[in-house]
């Protein structure tokens, strides 16, 4: 538990950074925005674009972590859209919602966790597990989101306006054009290399730091944020995503032991500042995924050491 105690604190540190320079002032009331367009327009699409181009086919071939993680993340993203769309809720809000659901922190406590437990063997599927989760997932959301918000009646101008916001929308172009690098076969000039990792290295740390000004500059209590909704997120994130995950890894498709440990232990992970990101971008449930954000990260230190702890060998 101490260990992934000290992977997960540099993201307390961050979010409490946000929080104390926004409640000395030392950044005003439009720096949550601002930050995050900065992570939005700059940073993300520089992370994206460079997993993507520098990525490797015969590293991401792994048939059979890839249909574990992918349908784990997929049920329970499908399951939380289906429940806050048909209680209700905005197509918008409910995407959102199935991302602080399925949305692992693959990037910023997957990684660390992973080399930590795993060593370098586990690498390639926490990059795997990165690709579908920042790259699949999180442009999906992005779609439905898209699609939710037009207002226009007719199912073609719909559709259309939708995939004219989608072509404009840096979080998708950004991945499509490392795509294409990806199956060229080319490789990025060095200077090309250093900048995107100088540039996307301001992602993670920015999101967390916007996720921090927003806990102190609204509040996280409200009714946007019911703890009860929030609590069944975090559950949904923390245990049914793992266990959705292994009984597709070891009884459907009998993967390994170790391979069916790094799915698990991937799908374990608490929600990603993607989500907040985008609620905060599209002004969408905020409040409730800044709210599970902060839980599920706490919470995570106890559900993962948990999982470790049983585990088979």
């Amino acid at each position: 538990m101490l260990n992934n105690l000290l992977i997960v604190l540099p993201i307390f540190a961050l979010i409490l950074t946000g929080w104390i320079a926004r409640k000395s002032g030392a950044l005003g009331p439009n720096a949550t925005r601002e930050v995050n367009r900065l992570v939005v327009y700059l940073a993300l699409p520089a992370v994206l674009f460079d997993i993507v181009a520098n990525a490797k086919m015969s590293d991401l071939w792994e048939p059979g972590f890839i249909a574990a993680f992918t349908l784990g993340c997929f049920v329970v993203f499908a399951g939380t859209l289906w429940w806050r769309v048909s209680t209700g809720h905005h197509l918008a809000d409910a995407a959102i919602d199935g991302l602080n659901a399925s949305y692992a922190n693959t990037g910023f406590v997957g990684f660390p966790l992973v080399l930590s437990l795993v060593g370098d063997t586990g690498m390639a599927p926490t990059l795997i597990a990165t690709i579908v989760t920042v790259c699949v997932l999180f442009v999906i959301a992005i779609v439905l989101i898209e699609a939710g918000l037009q207002t226009e009646a007719r199912p073609r101008d719909i559709v259309a306006k939708t995939l004219f916001s989608l072509v404009k929308n840096p979080l998708l172009v950004a991945p499509a054009l490392g795509g294409l690098v990806m199956v060229s076969g080319g490789h990025l000039p060095g200077p090309v290399h250093a900048f995107l990792k100088l540039l996307g290295g301001a992602a993670s740390p920015c999101a967390l730091i916007a996720l921090g000004l927003f806990l102190a500059g609204n509040s996280a209590g409200g009714a946007s944020a019911r703890p009860s909704t929030a609590a069944i997120l975090v559950g949904l994130k923390l245990i049914a995503q793992p266990l959705v995950t292994w009984i597709i890894a070891s009884p459907v498709l009998h993967l390994p032991p170790p391979m069916t440990n790094i799915a698990v232990l991937l799908s374990a992970l608490p929600t990603g500042t993607g989500s907040f990101m985008l609620a905060e971008f599209y002004d969408r449930e905020a409040a409730l995924t800044g709210r599970v954000v902060l839980a599920s990260t706490v919470f995570s230190i106890a559900t993962i050491s948990l999982y470790l702890a049983f585990a088979p060998a």
